[in-house]
């Protein structure tokens, strides 16, 4: 990675001589999305104080990421950030400009440098508007690739930052589940820096509320099964909580889960596998199923190997057959035994 910060990030920055720098996370913004943004602006101000920063995510975060910003005291902006006044506007664990919902359109629009961040594979647009863009596969999240940029930097997080770092980390590695020899690494530097990793990991498991239990169990009603080559594929449609709701179907067994909604002439659908989906047969969500999956319905799709969403417009159940189809064809040479 070299010294991507000092001498790209910050050669921008200099450059266009920042005042104000605009951080956008994904809509419903995840621990990973928030806490990478804090450390981020953490690390921007340390080499350039006066710079303002705002940090936004369209629509709201999750309930856990609000837990965490008030723990953090770090306000969030929902409603219209000041796109106007932007030097510089960084996207972080966000791949598609899909995932800014409305705001997108600015972001395509806007002629003020475009840094990307993150850790899905990039999407072929985000590349094209993107100015620089430093999206790695191999982190377990965006906290992870934050946090090479400060030691790259030769800078030790403060306790606060170590401690978002350790949030977003552990959250989208279901807590360390998902952590290969890297994440372990990281996250015995981020415990040596004063994180307690108890306290910390007490704030992710906020109880489930009502309406996303009811999502979960919509979700299990209404599923339809289909064996692919052996392997278990489920779909299924809520009205919200549609990532929530795939999880709950991979933990009670299918292999893959696919779940969408659709509100007027719009869809949105998150997909999720297990482990050993994507282990034996290779096919990366984001890339192989969430990528075309988004062309087909004249939207866009992203994601993780084993992670992933879509939105566009047009039938479910439409897309939901394409999604088969897909499949079909790339499960053919990896049957499951």
């Amino acid at each position: 990675m070299g010294d991507f910060f000092r001498n790209r990030v910050m050669s921008i920055l200099e450059e266009k001589d920042a005042k104000f720098a605009l951080i956008l996370c994904h809509h419903n913004a995840d621990p990973d999305a928030v806490c990478s943004s804090y450390a981020l602006s953490k690390l921007i101000k340390h080499f350039k104080p006066e710079i303002e920063i705002e940090i936004a995510s369209p629509e709201s975060v999750s309930k856990v990421s609000r837990a965490i910003l008030e723990r953090l005291s770090v306000n969030v902006v929902n409603d219209e950030p000041r796109f106007d006044r932007a030097d510089v506007i960084f996207m972080l664990d966000t791949n598609t400009l899909q995932q800014l919902g409305d705001w997108g359109r600015c972001v395509y629009s806007i002629r003020s440098p475009i840094i990307v961040i993150d850790h899905h594979a990039p999407h072929p647009e985000t590349e094209r508007i993107a100015t620089l863009c430093l999206c790695r596969e191999d982190a377990s999240s965006t906290c992870e690739v934050i946090y090479d940029l400060f030691r790259e930097a030769s800078l030790k997080p403060s306790k606060d930052v170590a401690e978002a770092l350790f949030m977003g980390i552990a959250f989208d590695t279901k807590h360390f589940t998902l952590a290969n020899a890297s994440t372990f690494k990281v996250i015995a530097d981020l415990v040596d820096l004063g994180v307690n990793p108890q306290n910390a990991l007490q704030i992710l498991t906020a109880p489930m509320d009502m309406s996303e239990r009811i999502a979960r169990l919509k979700a299990c009603k209404r599923m339809k099964l289909m064996r692919i080559y052996g392997w278990l594929v489920v779909f299924s449609h809520v009205g919200s909580f549609q990532a929530s709701a795939a999880r709950a179907l991979i933990d009670i067994g299918a292999n893959v889960a696919i779940v969408g909604s659709r509100e007027k002439n719009e869809i949105s659908i998150s997909m999720r596998s297990d482990n050993e989906f994507y282990s034996k047969t290779g096919i990366h969500l984001g890339r192989d199923l969430a990528n075309p999956l988004g062309e087909f319905l004249n939207g866009m799709g992203g994601g993780h190997s084993t992670s992933a969403g879509v939105n566009g417009i047009g039938d479910l159940e439409s897309a939901f057959k394409y999604a088969a189809k897909i499949l079909k064809e790339k499960l053919k040479c990896c049957p499951h035994q």
